[in-house]
């Protein structure tokens, strides 16, 4: 049985890398996009909160109409793959238009919605106990597919930007046909066998459910804004201190991918301690990384900034496979799909609100006085834990 597990685990984490890739594709070509298609400066936010909003409208949809509860998880996770390597391989249409490629990365988000949440649903079916640590490989995979596109950019020169989306469009299909073809219902699955409008009032009921969720509430405030403006980061930095000769996307592929690192090596550590101590501390470092950005990006060394965004990648997204556990194994075990996946929908509400934010400071602040506000989140979500252990010591008192 053991043995079978972590099969499938294999097979989910390599599904979920291949599937995921295509959700910064268009980021990591965004350069070739603005002059392809004679873009704004500011399309770079506006096409991450495109995919991001249409991830928000398929997740909350998937949790109200319990999709990944009443049907089969592999193959929600494979229609979804399947649709999403077609919307995302239409970018490379001479014919787009601006508008056109909102819409197309709005319609991969929603297609997302069935691969990511779903990825850590079947996840959950199969791994009742060290789930934090399975979910730290997927969470990694995640990360990995993420930066994925920004490797394949690093080769100036040897791919053109339609190759690069035409290949995460594939390698997307790919991942959804190995969930179809290998991964079949999991042991641990209790399937919600019809749908109730009722049904989606009762997820947050749970009292240590809200506390979990409100943490990865504030990690998503971070998350996402500093995984899109790293780039743009960089770039400032080489700017301002008047130094090149580096190569912007492939340090991106590497701050962003050492995330990865992070999410196996919290999953390892919340198997010996508490996903919630591990969590919670992640979540105070990358904090702590917000604060420091203008400090650090001032001094004129680039490879203490460099140093420092690796730090920043590697705790910025260490805490997410632990707060998903938490809510996971704090859900109404037969809602468990819609709670994973309306706490995802939240959650990606919230990164397009803090995108957007940056995004328009940006216009007439410096990028590394703006970032630090990214610290909200992180502050919210501790100050919100400490409350709810003061007021539970105290009503016990």
């Amino acid at each position: 049985m053991k043995k079978r597990r972590n099969y499938v685990l294999i097979i989910i984490v390599i599904a979920q890398f291949c599937c995921t890739s295509i959700w910064f594709a268009g980021n990591a070509v965004i350069a070739d996009l603005i002059f392809a298609y004679h873009l704004p400066s500011t399309a770079l936010g506006h096409l991450t909160s495109a995919i991001q909003l249409g991830f928000i409208s398929g997740t909350l949809v998937f949790a109200i109409l319990t999709i990944a509860d009443r049907f089969s998880p592999s193959k929600v996770f494979f229609i979804s793959a399947v649709l999403g390597a077609l919307f995302n391989g239409l970018i490379t249409l001479e014919e787009n238009t601006y508008e056109s490629l909102l819409l197309l990365r709005f319609l991969a988000g929603v297609c997302l919605a069935g691969v990511y949440p779903v990825g850590m649903k079947i996840a959950s079916d199969y791994f009742d106990k060290g789930l934090g640590k399975s979910l730290g490989f997927l969470v990694g995979a995640l990360v990995l597919g993420t930066a994925f596109p920004h490797l394949l950019n690093s080769f100036d020169g040897d791919f053109q930007w339609e190759v690069i989306i035409i290949a995460t469009s594939t390698i997307a299909l790919f991942g959804g046909l190995i969930i179809f073809i290998f991964v079949p219902n999991g042991p641990f699955r209790q399937a919600a066998q019809t749908f109730k409008w009722s049904a989606i009032f009762s997820i947050f009921k749970p009292r240590e459910f809200k506390q979990a969720a409100y943490g990865y509430f504030g990690h998503m405030w971070e998350l996402y804004t500093f995984w899109a403006f790293v780039p743009l980061l960089l770039i400032g930095h080489s700017d301002f201190h008047g130094y090149n000769g580096i190569n912007i996307a492939m340090l991106s592929f590497m701050i962003i991918a050492i995330g990865a690192l992070g999410c196996v090596i919290a999953g390892y550590l919340a198997h010996s301690t508490s996903s919630q101590k591990v969590a919670f501390s992640a979540l105070s470092i990358s904090g702590i990384c917000c604060l420091l950005l203008p400090i650090i990006f001032n001094l004129a060394n680039p490879l203490v900034f460099i140093l420092f965004l690796l730090i920043w990648g590697i705790t910025v997204v260490a805490d997410s496979p632990l707060f998903s556990t938490l809510v996971a194994q704090n859900a109404i075990p037969h809602l468990k799909g819609s709670a994973l996946t309306l706490v995802n929908s939240i959650g990606f509400a919230i990164t397009i609100v803090s995108i957007q934010l940056i995004n328009w400071l940006n216009l007439s602040i410096e990028l590394h006085y703006v970032l630090p506000l990214l610290a909200l989140g992180p502050i919210l979500g501790l100050v919100y834990r400490k409350f709810k252990n003061l007021s539970d010591h105290t009503a016990n008192g």
